[in-house]
């Protein structure tokens, strides 16, 4: 198994796969930027551990995926599971996401004394001095949430914040509930006898049109929002 190649991992009722990939290829189909799995395995097998050279049996697979098919579960561990990155792509998605997020926080918060933003050099200071942690795959809009939380104490924020209330249907519910946490505060939450969610959220301004971009992607369109006075 010569060449340059990284582990793609997850576990799944009670049993661990691990996959070798691509590194570049794996990345790109797990962000999105391509559907192409084709060049992503650079061996043909399921693993339970790949440095043993440990492979998954063929009736575990379809016990636990409901396939053999080995492209198929690829997909699914890439999708689903952990990706181990290369230096250079955690590097660079790092750097990304710090770019996003302040960016974020220079558009949309304001220094409180001069009611000017603060410049992106400042932020990028204050951030380092915090020693913050980046997530590299998430977006970096819902990172800036919790970043300008935690900036607030060396660095004076004010952002305008809306309260919105939105009907989740409830087939998308479940999923929903945990994607809209990551956006806002929740002030109230219910679950209707017919499985449907109902929250309201209260999350920066800025944050509103990435919130409905997230909701339109995962539920399809059917949802239901209406910004609360």
């Amino acid at each position: 198994m010569g060449g340059k190649h990284t582990t793609a991992r997850m576990s799944l009722a009670g049993e661990h796969y691990e996959i070798l990939v691509n590194p570049d290829a794996a990345l790109n189909f797990k962000l999105g930027r391509t559907k192409n799995s084709s060049n992503i395995l650079v061996i043909d097998t399921i693993f339970t551990d790949a440095s043993k050279g440990l492979r998954s049996s063929e009736n575990k697979l379809r016990e636990t995926f409901g396939t053999d098919d080995t492209s198929k579960i690829a997909e699914i561990i890439l999708k689903r599971g952990e990706l181990q990155l290369t230096t250079d792509q955690r590097r660079g998605l790092i750097e990304e996401k710090r770019k996003q997020i302040v960016a974020f926080i220079s558009r949309n918060c304001m220094d409180p004394r001069t009611s000017f933003p603060h410049p992106p050099l400042r932020i990028e200071q204050a951030m380092k001095q915090l020693k913050l942690v980046i997530d590299p795959f998430k977006r970096g809009e819902e990172q800036a949430k919790d970043v300008i939380e935690k900036l607030r104490p060396i660095l004076p924020l004010k952002s305008e914040r809306l309260k919105i209330a939105i009907k989740i249907p409830p087939e998308y519910a479940p999923r929903m509930a945990g994607v809209v946490r990551n956006f806002g505060s929740l002030s109230k939450e219910e679950w209707e006898k017919d499985g449907s969610w109902i929250a309201i959220i209260e999350l920066p301004a800025g944050l509103h049109l990435s919130f409905l971009e997230r909701m339109r992607d995962i539920t399809r369109g059917n949802y239901q929002t209406k910004i609360l006075k």
